[in-house]
C-alpha cells in the first residue's frame, strides 16, 4: 500500500486581504501523479506556493514524509527534497541551458550529475541547445528545461504548474511522456487546466472550486462522471 507523502489538510491561505483558499484537504501518495483540477481562479496555483511557502498558511497544516512543514521558509522546504515548477516556468533567460540546470544544482554529488545526464536522455533538445540562452528557446523546451531544473536533485516531490500551457499538441505529447517518466523516479502533484491530458497521465484527482475541496478520487472514476465535470470544469 502506497504511503501519504503529502497531505494537507483545512488549509486557509489570506493573499492581502483576499481569503483565496478556504478548507483545502489533499493527498499525494507515493509513486502517483496527483492532480489539482478547478475553473481559472479556484486557487490551485495559490495550492501549489502554500505547500512551498510561498503564500503561507494561515490557517491548516501541510504535512510532508509525516513533518509538518506549514510555517517553514521556502528555503527549508526545498531542501527537504520538494521541486517546484512555476507557471511561468522560472528559468533564467541571460543564462544557457547548462548554466540554468548547474544553478539549479544544490549539490554537485555524483548521483545528481548522473541524473543530470539521464535528464538529457529525457530532454533531448535541452542537450542539442546545451549553450543556447533560455531565453532564446521555444516554449516548449523552455517547459523541458523548467521541470528538468526540478528533476535534476534528488527530489521525493515535484509540483508542476500548468505544463500545457501555451503548448501545441505535439509538444504536450512530449510533456506527457516526459512526466510519466519522471513518475518512475518521484511523485509529481499536477495543476493542469487540459483535461486531456491531466486525464491520461493522473492517478487521482481533487477537484478544487472557490478554495475548497469539492471531491476528490481515483481519475478512472472522474472520466466517467460526465455531472463532476460539467458541474467544476465545464466540460462535457
Amino acid at each position: 500500500m502506497m504511503e501519504n507523502l503529502l497531505k494537507l489538510h483545512n488549509i486557509h491561505t489570506h493573499i492581502g486581504q483576499f481569503h483565496i483558499l478556504q478548507g483545502i484537504e489533499f493527498e499525494a501518495k507515493e509513486g502517483e501523479v496527483s492532480v489539482l483540477l478547478g475553473r481559472n481562479g479556484a486557487g490551485k496555483t495559490t495550492t501549489l506556493k502554500t505547500i512551498m511557502g510561498l503564500t503561507p498558511a494561515s490557517n491548516g497544516s501541510v504535512t510532508y514524509l509525516e513533518r509538518e512543514i506549514t510555517k517553514k521558509p521556502t528555503y527549508d522546504i526545498a531542501n527537504l527534497g520538494i521541486g517546484y515548477v512555476p507557471e511561468d516556468q522560472g528559468i533564467f533567460g541571460q543564462l544557457t541551458v547548462e548554466e540554468n540546470l548547474k544553478v539549479a544544482i544544490r549539490k554537485e554529488t555524483p548521483e545528481v550529475m548522473e541524473k543530470q545526464e539521464y535528464v538529457l536522455t529525457l530532454f533531448p533538445d535541452l542537450k542539442k541547445f546545451w549553450k543556447k540562452a533560455g531565453g532564446n528557446l521555444s516554449g516548449g523546451q523552455k517547459q523541458m528545461l523548467a521541470m528538468a531544473r526540478a528533476f535534476v536533485n534528488d527530489c521525493k516531490l515535484i509540483l508542476i504548474d500548468e505544463p500545457s500551457k501555451g503548448l501545441a499538441p505535439i509538444v504536450i505529447e512530449k510533456v506527457m511522456e516526459a512526466i510519466l517518466e519522471m513518475k518512475k523516479q518521484t511523485t509529481i502533484v499536477l495543476v493542469e487546466q487540459n483535461f486531456m491530458m491531466a486525464s491520461r497521465i493522473g492517478d487521482t484527482y481533487t477537484l478544487i472550486d472557490d478554495g475548497r475541496t469539492v471531491h476528490a478520487g481515483a481519475m478512472s472514476d472522474l472520466i466517467q462522471n460526465d455531472e463532476l465535470k460539467q458541474k467544476y470544469l465545464g466540460i462535457g
